[in-house]
This record gives structure tokens, sequence and C-alpha cells, in this order.
């Protein structure tokens, strides 16, 4: 972080906060055309970017790193036989702890109470609430963890 790091707003679409929410230096947002963006109460840390082409909801109480990034579209098309379909959206359910440098990637679903080690790709639905995730690709490393 630098201290002339500025936040940038690229907003096509929809960024909506329904309450308090902190915005670190040099972090980015980029809603596109027709997206939705929607945060709860808590906060993100500096150099943070946010593509969002489709749909992101991040919960109440949710802590966000520095460093990361959510990219919710790939701007490409891969075609290849028996490949599955994945939904867009990125949802995240209510404090969630994102460690630093973390991707978060299009069709992922972390649940409630989530923690995500620093350094991760999640690109998958999770349905377990409160484990610890992590890795590339990501994955349960541990059960019924809490955070504060």
């Amino acid at each position: 972080m630098h201290r002339k790091d500025i936040t940038n707003l690229n907003v096509a679409g929809k960024l909506n906060f329904k309450s308090y929410y902190s915005i670190g230096k040099g972090c980015r947002f980029d809603i596109g055309k027709g997206a939705v963006a929607t945060f709860g109460k808590g906060y993100v840390n500096a150099n943070t970017n946010f593509v969002i082409m489709h749909r992101l909801d991040v919960g109440d109480g949710c802590a966000i790193s520095w460093g990361c990034e959510f990219l919710d579209d790939d701007f490409h098309h891969l075609s290849y036989e028996g490949k599955k379909q994945k939904d867009h959206s990125i949802l995240i359910g209510d404090n969630v702890w994102i460690g630093s440098n973390t991707k978060i990637l299009r069709g992922t679903l972390l649940p409630e109470g989530s923690v995500v080690a620093a350094g991760s790709v999640v690109a998958s639905q999770f349905d377990k609430p409160r484990c610890l995730i992590g890795g590339i690709p990501a994955r349960v490393l541990k059960e019924n963890v809490t955070w504060r």
C-alpha cells in the first residue's frame, strides 16, 4: 500500500452497500452493465479488486484482506466435450474471513463462518459452514472453526 493509492469505481451496473462498509485504499470496483454487487456490513482492506460482470453477494460481518481478487467471468469462451456449465455468481455468507492475496472465481459459494487461507484460489461451492478452506484449488482443510 502506498499513500498515493486511490480507489477506483467503474460502475455500469449496481453497487449496493446494505450497511456501513469500510474500503481500503487502492481497491477497484469494476461492476459491468447489468451486474449487481451487494455488500453487507464489513470491510475490505487495501488493493483488492472486484471485477463483477454478473453477481456478487457478500454477507454481513465479512472481513476481506488485502490484495484479493474477485472475478465472476472468464472473458473468453472455451469449448470441449463434456464441459460442465458453471454459474457465474459469487455468493459469500455471513461472517466469512478471506485471507490476503486470495482469488475468488465464478461459481464460488462460501457458507457462513468460513475462513479462506491466504493465497488460495477458490472456484467451488462449499456447503458446510465454519470450515477452513485453502489451497490451489481450494478444498476443506478443517471443520468447525471459529474466528473473531
